[in-house]
């Protein structure tokens, strides 16, 4: 069998709604063949400074390839996810959305600024990263 490439992922989530960091967070790692090094800041290990966490969100997500972001409607309310949007945005890397499971909407934020949206499964959200990895 072939070596498996590492893809570097950055998930953006509320830490407010942590399950579904966490949700995300298996199917990506129970995904048959795929290699992955998690970059988040997740609700377990916070950062409490604002600049403090300003600043470890920069150097995570500048060593990301890729961009997830779970797409819940708690989106529109977050300031701190449309700034990590904005600034993936300005360092140029892929953005995928994550749509919640049996969900329709999407948060503005996250359809003006994914380049792709996906369902809620690990075969997709990989499929996405597969594709979108720097």
């Amino acid at each position: 069998m072939p070596v498996l490439r590492t893809y570097r992922v950055f998930i953006s989530h509320a830490w407010e709604y942590h399950d579904d960091y966490y949700r995300c967070e298996s199917l990506l790692n129970d995904a048959p063949y795929f290699l992955w090094h998690n970059l988040s800041v997740p609700r377990h290990d916070p950062i409490k400074d604002a600049n403090a966490l300003a600043r470890e969100l920069h150097n995570q997500m500048r060593s990301a390839e890729v961009f997830l972001i779970l797409a819940g409607m708690y989106v529109a309310h977050s300031d701190w996810i449309k700034y990590e949007v904005n600034f993936a945005r300005r360092i140029g890397r892929p953005i995928i959305g994550v749509r919640p499971w049996a969900s329709t909407m999407v948060p503005l934020a996250v359809q003006d600024g994914a380049d792709e949206i996906v369902g809620w499964n690990g075969s997709s959200m990989v499929d996405a990263i597969r594709r979108r990895a720097l």
